[in-house]
């Protein structure tokens, strides 16, 4: 979840955004209670930062071997002998340990698969024998921390109630990873419970994992829930990562990150196996540095799940291979409805929108002004009610069959009752109790509730159906607001996210600049299954727009 977005559109509203957004930036350095804070200087910009003393090795953090690799460039160092599947394991595990757990602490990988070697020595076997298996073979991934992998490692949600909670086998997705011949490398550190566990939660906190940190200026917020999938991706722990997202928490992270991110339709990716927050909203998407890259393992985790009936819908909908949407020309000719809300703002946020703007055009495309935000927020409030029922039901599910000692939401809230220095020492639990409280899913509250958030589908294809559209554009939200443990997080202004997740329609999100040194995204959304339409449009701009820039792991600014 991206929690900020509901300080805007939900009953969550009780929060003072000027005092948060005058808070401090400065937090325990890992998120842990008791910890000294970062400190140090860096330029007006927040760009640069001391990069010898920040890597812990003598060495910048931008000085790796790997550094902005895309997939492609690593199939082909394979190809010519100069890497193996091994030596980039060994490459990427050497660089979490360097910038992740040293250096600038990033806190954005939970755990690492002792079995990584081990795998990628399996598919270096099969590379000499010529065996590939495809565009993914002995690529490094790292996974979130809510999605089950049947293996040494733990899924937790970075909550300490599920630590030692091994899964029995892997969710769909993670086997159709490993099927394409990719690299489990490792988990990523999450917003606990995916950042619906209370109202004032710190995104990228969690009580396992501690606090992730933006590796573009270290005291800002990398944004939930798939903080570390993002921070990650970003700071070249590895090539790509799978987030999740209910609403905001793959797309949101992408844009302040610097990422590509796509949110696919609901029922395009099975959800079997991963720690659920909605029915209707759930779903785990790509998260990398480039379009192609973001396709590319897009394809590898499509298919039909008989876990996961919603996938069934996705049959004839869609591909193993997205790269082939990808058109340098493809705005040309297409008209393009873009959110005029997000034409006021933060000045430098409102410059970036209006530059993306001119690329779509450039490119060939008609822009129309369009209001969608406006009718969609109306429907907040209805959708945090589903999320509430839907959580309780379907993490009851979960745990009453996973491994783990706690088997229902209320052991849960009593392990952390139980525990609350250690799990609870900056935010309690409200809304996992609020979910608690709630009853069935045979509920009329729940079911008029849904019937009214669902109704996002209407609003979007009214609009693309009444003005000829290709596609819905829009800043994807503003810039990373300050990690604060103390107030949680706040209302940066911007965020797009909820249309396409309240509808379960694909979403994807580009770099589109930085504001300060920050990062922000411009969003993509259509109609259901039009993923392939979408990625030929971000891939266009993508092409003739700005690039992303990799991060200068600054230092926090004082003044």
């Amino acid at each position: 979840m991206d929690r900020r977005k509901f300080l805007r559109n939900t009953s969550l509203t009780g929060l003072s955004i000027t005092a948060l957004a005058a808070a401090s930036c400065h937090s325990p350095a890992d998120g842990k209670p008791g910890n000294a804070t970062d400190s140090g200087a860096t330029g007006s910009n927040g760009t640069t930062a001391d990069a010898a003393t920040a890597a812990g090795s003598g060495k910048a953090p931008s000085d790796f071997a790997l550094n902005e690799a895309t997939i492609d460039s690593l199939q082909q160092k394979m190809q010519k002998g100069e890497y193996t599947a091994r030596s980039l394991t060994e490459l990427y595990l050497q660089r979490i340990e360097d910038i992740d757990k040293k250096g600038p602490a990033l806190h954005a990988v939970i755990e690492v698969n002792p079995d990584a070697l081990m795998i990628a020595d399996a598919l270096d076997k099969e590379r000499k024998a010529g065996k590939l298996r495809g565009p993914l073979h002995g690529i490094p991934v790292l996974v979130k921390d809510n999605i089950d992998t049947g293996d040494k490692m733990m899924t937790t949600a970075g909550s300490l109630a599920l630590v030692g909670n091994k899964a029995a086998q892997d969710a769909h997705i993670i086997k159709k990873l490993r099927e394409a011949g990719a690299v489990l490398l490792g988990k990523t550190n999450l917003s606990e419970w995916a950042n619906f566990r209370s109202t004032r939660s710190t995104s990228g906190w969690s009580s396992r994992g501690g606090q992730t940190k933006c590796p573009y200026i270290l005291d800002r917020n990398p944004s939930g829930s798939s903080a570390g999938s993002g921070s990650a991706v970003s700071a070249n722990l590895c090539v790509v990562a799978i987030g999740t997202e209910t609403d905001g928490s793959v797309v949101s992270p992408s844009s302040v990150n610097g990422l590509v991110g796509i949110k696919p339709t609901v029922g395009l990716l099975s959800r079997s196996g991963i720690i659920p927050i909605s029915a209707t909203q759930d779903t785990a998407g790509p998260m990398a540095r480039t379009v192609k890259d973001a396709a590319l393992l897009l394809g590898a985790l499509t298919g039909v799940d008989e876990k996961d009936p919603v996938t069934r819908q996705s049959a004839g909908h869609s591909f193993t291979d997205y790269t082939r949407f990808l058109d340098p020309n493809g705005l040309k000719g297409r008209r393009i409805g873009i959110e005029k809300a997000f034409l006021k703002g933060h000045e430098g946020v409102v410059g970036l929108y209006g530059q993306a703007i001119a690329v779509l055009k450039k490119q060939g495309a008609e822009v129309i002004e369009l209001e969608l935000m406006k009718p969609i927020n109306e429907l907040g409030k209805a959708e945090f009610l589903v999320l509430q029922y839907e959580f309780k039901d379907g993490i009851n599910r979960y745990l009453a069959a996973a491994g783990a000692t706690p088997k229902s939401l209320a052991d849960i809230i009593a392990f952390n009752k139980s525990n609350e220095p250690k799990a609870m020492p900056f935010f309690k639990q409200e809304t996992l109790e609020t979910c608690n409280s709630k009853s069935g899913l045979d509920s009329k509250e729940y079911k008029d509730a849904l019937k009214k958030t669902t109704g996002a589908r209407k609003i979007i294809d009214g609009l693309m159906a009444r003005y000829k559209l290709d596609a819905i554009c829009a800043t994807t939200n503003g810039v990373a607001c300050c990690i604060d443990l103390i107030n949680g997080d706040y209302d940066t202004g911007f965020s797009f996210s909820s249309p396409a997740a309240m509808a379960g329609y694909p979403h994807i999100t580009v770099p589109m600049g930085t504001v300060m040194g920050l990062p922000v995204g411009f969003s993509f959304i259509a109609s259901a299954y039009q993923e392939g339409a979408l990625l030929s449009l971000a891939y266009s701009f993508e092409q003739a727009g700005p690039r992303r820039g990799a991060p200068g792991f600054a230092k926090p600014s004082i003044g």
